[in-house]
């Protein structure tokens, strides 16, 4: 789900004039249908995180009816268990099971990441869905900007915790659920731990920025292994992570919902990531709401951001003193 953070402008018509078309360019449909696809995941496992709700839930839904184990990956043991309940009633699979994950703090990823090499003997598709926006600028008892933290550092830590899993079970395929919106992100590293305190309206566009360059440097390293890796954008989507945000823009957005994408419209984007024929081998790439190959960003296309960024992330994740089990 993604959505523009914050408002300022003084003009509501002429913002409610962009964004209805906004909504009207990301509504049209692509040329890729999910249920049109035909691929089976008989005897393979997927990882869904933020699986309780809204993109991520569909993303869900939808691995399972393929027969998948699903492991949805929630922060809320209630919510998380009322999903996999009703996805297993709706799909008839009763390999659907939830896990706790926090992305917003490194304990739990790390929790996490040891069950699930203790459990599951592979791992064929991680989706890192798990994100949020509108919060105000707060640190995390272990000394990171939370929105950073969730959206970015958390999911960067358990792609790397699992990855020697996901090798191990090639072909495999991650995917980052990125947003339209990075093109508007910048890189600031000292963001990633307060020690300056970005903008409130950039944090969400910059935590997305930030998937994207993770997305490509993540490929990189990762050529020749059978794992590819790819970032999308899954356009302007009905969902529940605006509930953070102001009341100005949680009322404007409401509105508009009529005119938004809804959640299952929405997931087809990081669904076409994860399991489609065509999508098999590419890596490294940015795909647009309409399941095709996008151009990113100039700063998403800097090779030596993402490398910088990658080694900041090593730092402040502790991935830096070795490989982590």
């Amino acid at each position: 789900m993604e959505l523009p953070s914050a408002c300022s402008h003084p003009c509501w018509f002429v913002l409610a004039l962009l964004l209805l078309l906004l909504l009207w360019a990301t509504r049209r449909s692509g040329a890729w249908l999910p249920r049109r696809c035909p691929t089976d995941l008989t005897g393979k496992t997927v990882i869904v995180t933020g699986a309780n709700s809204g993109i991520g839930k569909r993303v869900a839904l939808d691995l399972a009816r393929r027969n998948a184990r699903t492991i949805l990956a929630c922060r809320s043991r209630e919510r998380g268990q009322a999903a996999a309940e009703e996805i297993r009633a709706a799909t008839g699979n009763p390999a659907v099971l939830l896990r706790l994950l926090d992305t917003g703090s490194l304990a739990s990823v790390r929790a996490f990441a040891r069950q699930v090499l203790r459990e599951e003997k592979r791992l064929d598709v991680l989706v890192n869905n798990a994100g949020l926006s509108g919060l105000p600028f707060a640190v995390t008892p272990e000394g990171l900007e939370q929105t950073f933290a969730t959206n970015y550092l958390g999911p960067f830590l358990l792609t790397n915790l699992l990855l020697d899993l996901l090798k191990a079970s090639a072909p495999a395929r991650v995917v980052n659920v990125s947003s339209f919106r990075h093109s508007a992100g910048t890189v600031n590293l000292r963001h990633l731990t307060g020690q300056e305190r970005p903008k409130r309206h950039q944090i969400y566009s910059s935590t997305k920025l930030m998937n994207v360059l993770f997305t490509a440097e993540l490929a990189r390293r990762l050529q020749g292994t059978g794992v590819t890796v790819n970032a999308l954008s899954p356009g302007v989507v009905r969902t529940g992570i605006m509930r953070h945000s102001g009341w100005p823009l949680r009322a404007l957005f409401a509105l508009a919902g009529p005119f938004m994408k809804s959640a299952e419209e929405g997931a087809a984007s990081t669904i076409y990531c994860a399991v489609s024929e065509e999508a098999a081998g590419v890596t490294g790439k940015y795909f647009g709401s309409d399941c095709r190959l996008a151009l990113p960003s100039a700063a998403a296309r800097d090779a030596g951001l993402a490398r910088k960024l990658w080694e900041e992330s090593e730092r402040l994740t502790g991935l830096a003193a070795g490989r982590e089990h």
